[in-house]
């Protein structure tokens, strides 16, 4: 189990998305289990609809379908 604020440094950098801590496609493991415990959600939805438009802007040439399993499936 990692400790909480090892969880914290995982944060996207962007334009690459990708994880600060790990360098793994952000939202990583991490990141997913500290956000859905912090987060209803709704509000996790939410958050994650936001970031996937950011995502999309800052990565144009990525497939629609991969942003949306990477950020939005996971939250159901």
């Amino acid at each position: 189990m990692t400790a909480p604020d090892e969880r914290a440094d995982h944060v996207p950098d962007r334009p690459s998305w990708r994880c600060r801590a790990c360098g793994d496609p952000w939202p990583c493991d991490p990141a997913r289990e500290r956000l859905a415990a912090e987060l209803s959600r709704v509000d996790l939805a939410v958050l994650m609809w936001d970031h996937l438009e950011e995502a999309a802007r800052d990565m144009p040439k990525a497939p629609a379908s991969e942003l949306f399993d990477r950020f939005l499936r996971w939250t159901n």
